[in-house]
C-alpha cells in the first residue's frame, strides 16, 4: 500500500474509486472540500464540520454537486437496523415517540430521526445536563480499571418535539464502555411498542401479541458453522440478515463495512445511503441540543440550506 504525504500528491495519483476521510471535525471540512472540488467521491467521518457556520460553508461549496456521503454507521448496526425496520413496518402503527439512550450527540440524533421517520422537520428542543457519581470503569485508552475510583459522570437529557412525534435523547458518556450503564431504546406507536428487544402490539383491539428480537448466532453449543452473527429475527421473520457472514465481526465493524460497501455502490451509480445533507442535519440538531442544555432555554431549529435536499 502506497502512503502519500500530501493531499495534492494523493489527488494526482488518481488510483481509487473514493476517499475515506477520518479526521477531527476541526479539520475535516477543508479536506472534504478539496477532494470534492477535485472530483473525488468522499465518504466522510461524522460530523462533517464542527459548527453551523462551517456546516453551511461546506454545504454551499460542494453540497449540491459533489459525490459525498457520511459514514454514520449506527443505523447499520444489526440490532438498530432491525429496530428501524420494525418501526417502519407499520406493525406498531404510526410511530409517535422514540427514546434513545445509546449514543452521543449526532449519533443519537440520527437514531431518533431514523426511528421516528423524520427527515428535515424542525423540532422544539428542551434539554438539561446532570452530574452523578459512578465507580470508574473501562476507558477508551486506559483499558479496565485497576482500583476502585469514584468519579463524576455527565448526563444529557433532552426532548425533541416534532409536533406529532417526540424524540427523547438520554446519554451519559460512560455508556460506551461501562459495565454498569446499559443502553435503552423505546419506540411507541398507536398499536404497540418496542422496548430494547421486546415487542408488544395489538393484532386486534382485544388480542395483544408479544415477541422478542433475537440475535441468531452460529457457533453456540454444538453448532460447528463458525462463530458469527447470522442476523436478527422477530416473530418468525428476519428483520436483519448479516451480509458479511461468516466473517467474525463486531456489530460496529459490520456497520462500518456496510457503509464502505454502500459507498462503492453509490459511486457506481447506486442510491445515496447517508447524504451530506443528513449528516449536516444530525450535527445541527446536536449543536442546538448542546445549546439548550447549557443555557436551560428552549431552542427551536430552523430550515437550513441542506434541508431542501429532503
Amino acid at each position: 500500500m502506497k502512503v502519500y504525504t500530501s493531499i495534492e500528491e494523493f489527488i494526482s495519483a488518481d488510483t481509487y474509486s473514493f476517499a475515506v476521510i477520518s479526521l477531527k471535525r476541526e479539520v475535516s471540512k477543508a479536506y472534504i472540500i478539496r477532494l470534492a472540488e477535485a472530483g473525488i467521491p468522499v465518504l466522510a467521518e461524522t460530523p462533517p464540520a464542527p459548527d453551523l457556520e462551517q456546516l453551511t460553508e461546506l454545504w454551499n461549496r460542494v453540497g449540491r454537486s459533489a459525490v459525498i456521503q457520511i459514514a454514520e454507521q449506527y443505523l447499520f448496526q444489526p440490532m438498530h437496523a432491525a429496530r428501524i425496520k420494525l418501526a417502519a413496518s407499520g406493525r406498531l402503527g404510526p410511530i409517535s415517540q422514540a427514546q434513545v439512550s445509546a449514543a452521543h450527540g449526532y449519533h443519537g440524533i440520527s437514531l431518533i430521526r431514523q426511528l421516528l421517520g423524520i427527515g428535515f422537520e424542525n423540532p422544539i428542543i428542551r434539554a438539561q445536563n446532570f452530574c452523578s457519581s459512578i465507580i470508574k470503569g473501562p476507558q477508551r485508552r486506559s483499558g479496565p480499571p485497576v482500583a476502585e475510583v469514584m468519579v463524576q459522570t455527565g448526563q444529557t437529557l433532552a426532548t425533541l418535539d416534532f409536533g406529532a412525534r417526540l424524540g427523547v435523547f438520554d446519554f451519559t458518556g460512560d455508556q460506551y464502555f461501562s459495565w454498569i450503564r446499559s443502553n435503552r431504546i423505546l419506540v411507541r406507536g398507536e398499536r404497540g411498542e418496542l422496548l430494547n428487544d421486546e415487542v408488544s402490539w395489538l393484532q386486534s383491539y382485544d388480542t395483544p401479541l408479544y415477541c422478542k428480537l433475537r440475535r441468531m448466532d452460529a457457533g453456540h453449543g454444538g453448532n460447528l458453522e463458525g462463530f458469527y452473527l447470522k442476523g436478527i429475527m422477530g416473530d418468525g421473520e428476519w428483520l436483519y440478515r448479516n451480509p458479511f457472514a461468516p466473517a467474525r465481526l463486531t456489530d460496529d465493524e459490520i456497520a462500518i463495512a456496510e457503509s464502505l460497501v454502500r459507498m462503492q455502490r453509490h459511486v457506481q451509480g447506486g442510491p445515496s445511503f447517508y447524504s451530506l445533507a443528513e449528516g449536516c442535519q444530525d450535527q445541527y440538531l446536536a449543536l442546538l441540543l448542546e445549546q439548550a442544555a447549557a443555557s436551560g432555554e428552549t431552542v427551536t431549529s430552523h430550515s437550513q440550506p441542506w434541508s431542501e435536499q429532503g
